[in-house]
C-alpha cells in the first residue's frame, strides 16, 4: 500500500504514552504561588491525606533542591532517595506507624512522570525551522501561520517553552483542591493560547488576511497539542521510480535480512516489468508457471541492475510469485482494504499520523513494515 500526499499536517496526532505537561521542573509564577499556599507540616489529617500528588512532589522537590544546590533527581539512586524523602512525609499514628495516605503513595509512584524535563521535542523544532514556517505568505495555510505564531510565542512569552497544555491527570484529592489546581493549569493554558493568538493576528495582518480567518477553536486545538504536531511529506512516484532519486539506502539496508518485507516490494516491481514485457502476469496459467520462472528471474535481475541495487533475492520468492499467479486471496484483500480505510480516515480527519510512505504486509510470515521509498 502506498500513500502519495505532498504535505499532510497533523494537529491531533494522539501519540501513545504522551507525557503529562506538569512543569514541575519549570513552574510558572501562578503555579509556584499555588504550591506555596500549602503547608504540609501544619495540616489537619484529612487535608494532608487529600492533597494532590502534584503538590506533594512540588513541595518535596523544593526541599530536595535546598539540600542538593538545585540539582534535579536524575539517576535511579537519586530518584529512590527522593521517593524516600516523600515517604518520610507520611503522617505517623500514635504508635509511630505510617498512616495509610494513598495520595503520598500516588506521589511516590509518579516520581518519574513528575520529573520529566520540560523541553521542546525535536519534531517541533523541525517544524519551526521549516521553510513553510519561516516564509509566510498570503497563500500560507493556517497550520503554518499558527506554527509560526507558536514559534514566536516560544521565543518571547514562553521563554523557551511551548504553551501549557492545561490538563492534569486524575488523582486522589478532595474536589476543592483538585479543581483549584486544575484551574491554575487551565488559566495558564488560556493565557498562553491568547498570546499565541496575538502573534497569529499580527502575522495575518502582515500578509493582508483577516485575523478571524483562523478561528479560536483552531488556535486552542493547536496550543493544547503543540507538543504533538506532525508534518508528513511523502515522496512522489516519480521520485520513487527515478533512477537518480530512488531511495537505494532504504532498500539495501532493509535487505540485511533476506526475508525482510522489502523483498516483496522488489518482487512486485519485477512483476510490473514482466507485465510490461509480456502483457500478462507471471503464472496466470498453470502450463506457464515453469517457463515464467526464468522470465521473472530475468526481469528481477534487470530491475536490480538498472537501479543499482546490489542485493540478493532468494529463488524461492521468484517461484512463489509465479506459482500464485497474481491471485488475490480474500483474507489478504480484506486486511489491506481495512488498513487502507484506516489511513484514509486519518487523512480526512487529520487525526493520528499516517505512515510514510509504503506499507507492506507479508501473508506468509504475518508481519508488516513501513518504508520510505
Amino acid at each position: 500500500m502506498r500513500i502519495i500526499i505532498k504535505e499532510h499536517p497533523v494537529i491531533e496526532s494522539h501519540p501513545d504514552n504522551a507525557l503529562e505537561d506538569l512543569r514541575l521542573d519549570k513552574p510558572f509564577p501562578e503555579l509556584k504561588e499555588h504550591f506555596q499556599s500549602y503547608d504540609l507540616d501544619h495540616m489537619e489529617k484529612r487535608d494532608h491525606s487529600h492533597t494532590p500528588w502534584i503538590v506533594i512532589i512540588a513541595k518535596y522537590l523544593a526541599q530536595w533542591y535546598n539540600e542538593t544546590n538545585g540539582r534535579v533527581p536524575k539517576t535511579y539512586k537519586e530518584k529512590e532517595e527522593f521517593r524516600d524523602l516523600i515517604r518520610q512525609g507520611i503522617l505517623k499514628n500514635e504508635s509511630g506507624s505510617p498512616e495509610d495516605e494513598e495520595n503520598f503513595e500516588e506521589a511516590i509512584k509518579n516520581v518519574n512522570t513528575a520529573l520529566n524535563t520540560t523541553q521542546i521535542p525535536s519534531s517541533i523544532e523541525d517544524i519551526f525551522n521549516d521553510d513553510r514556517c519561516i516564509n509566510i505568505t498570503k497563500q500560507t495555510p493556517s497550520f503554518w501561520i499558527l506554527a509560526r505564531a507558536l514559534k514566536e510565542f516560544v521565543a518571547k512569552e514562553g521563554q523557551g517553552n511551548l504553551p501549557v497544555r492545561g490538563t492534569i491527570p486524575d488523582m486522589i484529592a478532595d474536589s476543592s483542591k483538585y479543581i483549584k489546581l486544575q484551574n491554575v493549569y487551565r488559566e495558564k493554558a488560556k493565557k498562553d493560547a491568547a498570546a499565541v493568538g496575538n502573534h497569529a493576528a499580527k502575522l495575518l495582518q502582515s500578509i493582508g488576511r483577516a485575523p478571524e480567518s483562523i478561528s479560536e477553536k483552531e488556535l486552542k486545538l493547536l496550543c493544547s497539542n503543540s507538543a504533538f504536531l506532525r508534518v508528513v511529506r511523502c515522496r512522489s512516484l516519480a521520485e520513487e521510480y527515478g533512477l537518480d532519486t530512488v531511495n537505494r539506502d532504504e532498500i539495501i539496508s532493509s535487505m540485511d535480512s533476506p526475508d525482510n518485507e522489502i523483498v516483496l516490494y522488489l518482487m512486485l516491481r519485477a512483476v510490473d516489468r514482466f507485465h510490461k514485457q509480456h502483457g500478462r502476469y507471471p503464472g496466470v496459467s498453470n502450463y506457464q508457471v515453469e517457463e515464467d520462472i526464468g522470465k521473472l528471474k530475468s526481469c528481477l535481475a534487470g530491475f536490480l541492475q538498472e537501479y543499482g541495487l546490489s542485493v540478493m533475492v532468494k529463488d524461492d520468492y521468484v517461484h512463489e510469485f509465479c506459482r500464485y499467479g497474481a491471485a488475490e486471496p480474500h483474507t489478504i484483500a480484506a486486511f489491506l482494504g481495512g488498513a487502507a480505510a484506516q489511513e484514509v480516515i486519518k487523512i480526512i480527519t487529520k487525526q493520528f499520523v499516517i505512515f510514510n510512505n509504503t506499507y507492506i504486509y507479508s501473508g506468509m510470515s504475518q508481519t508488516s513494515a513501513t518504508f520510505q521509498l
